[in-house]
Parts: structure tokens; sequence; C-alpha cells
């Protein structure tokens, strides 16, 4: 058990130097920096390389969660599992919705990185899932790595971090929006919930 709760440790600091990595980049700051740097044709191909580089920098981590020592919290039997996993299907149906809501060549950056004429001012979505939440993306990834039939100390370490960096990354990216979008976000903003959907929510349009 030592062991396993050392390698919590280790995969918690593994992730959370990760969320504060991908968090700077993330920034407005960075970027302003970036553009400065390499001229305006950084705004090609930034969010692409960034999208690249969260992907093969989580690599470690992941390799962390399979092979340092573990210990296993729980583990939902069948048929009972079938509920967790369904939840889970559910999410990912609703994280997939989301990346097409927002657009998924624009999502991954290769739109910007092939056709840069075609960059604009980002129009606000308020239809579909945001009409519910302001990241769903967020809520969906959330629902994902809690919803896991299978929990172990690894595991629970990787998903505390994962979970401070999403509701870190929707509060950074509340400013850019904010930013961006000005008093429509605003509005936006104080009529749904940033994580936990409210369903009840009433049907009318923000301008």
């Amino acid at each position: 058990m030592y062991e396993a709760l050392r390698s919590f440790l280790n995969i918690f600091l593994a992730i959370a130097l990760y969320s504060i990595v991908h968090s700077v980049l993330a920034s407005l700051w960075v970027k302003a920096q970036v553009r400065r740097l390499a001229g305006a044709e950084a705004d090609r191909w930034y969010r692409l390389m960034y999208n690249a580089f969260a992907v093969v920098s989580l690599v470690p981590v992941l390799v962390m969660v399979m092979l340092l020592p573990d210990h296993t919290l729980y583990s939902i039997p069948f048929p009972f599992l079938i509920i967790p996993v369904a939840i889970q299907v559910l999410a990912g149906l609703a994280l997939a919705y989301g990346v097409w809501q927002t657009g998924v060549w624009s999502f991954l950056g290769i739109e910007q990185f092939l056709t840069p004429a075609k960059q604009k001012h980002r129009r606000l979505v308020l239809d579909g899932l945001y009409r519910y939440v302001r990241h769903p993306l967020y809520t969906a990834g959330l629902v994902l790595i809690w919803f896991n039939p299978v929990m172990t100390v690894n595991l629970l370490a990787l998903n505390l971090g994962l979970t401070a960096y999403l509701v870190f990354g929707a509060m950074v990216e509340e400013r850019k929006l904010v930013r961006e979008h000005g008093t429509d976000y605003e509005a936006y903003r104080q009529s749904t919930p940033m994580l936990i959907p409210h369903f009840s929510r009433k049907d009318e349009k923000l301008s």
C-alpha cells in the first residue's frame, strides 16, 4: 500500500505539472508573445501544435498510471457495471457532439493551418449542449473519468489532477471568452451554469 501511495503522489505531481504547462501555453499572454516573435503566421499553426503537444506530453503520465505500483479501490461487478458504462457512452457521445458543434477541424487546429485566410472571429455558440452548460466538453470529460467502473489509486490520482485541470481550464477559457465576446458572453454566463447542466433553463435566445 505504501508503494501505491507513492505512486499516487508521483502521478498527481506529474498531472499537476502537465496542467500548469498547458494552462500557461493556452494563455493569451503566451500566444501574444509567440505572435510577437513569429509574426501573424503563428496564428496559423499555434492551435495545431498546442493540441499535438497536449497529446504527446500526456503519454508519459498515462504510462506512469499503467506501470507504477497500484491498488484497486473498488470494482463494480456485472451486471451493475452496465450503468456507469452506459453513462460513459452517453458522455462520449456528448463530447463528440460538442466538438462537432464547435467545428471539428477548427477545434483540432487543422482548419487554421490549412486555410489561414478563412480565420475569423469565433462565433459564440449558444445552442445545442451549450444551452444547458457553458463548457459541455469539460463536463463530458469529467463524467467519462469519474464513471469508470474500476477505480485504483493511480486512476484516482489521475482523475483528481485532471479534474483540477479542467476546472481551472474552464476558468481560463472564461476570461478569454469575455475578452472576445464582451457583454454577450457576460449575459450568457449569468443565465447558464459552468459545468453542471441546468436542464430547466428557458429557451430564450441570448443576443
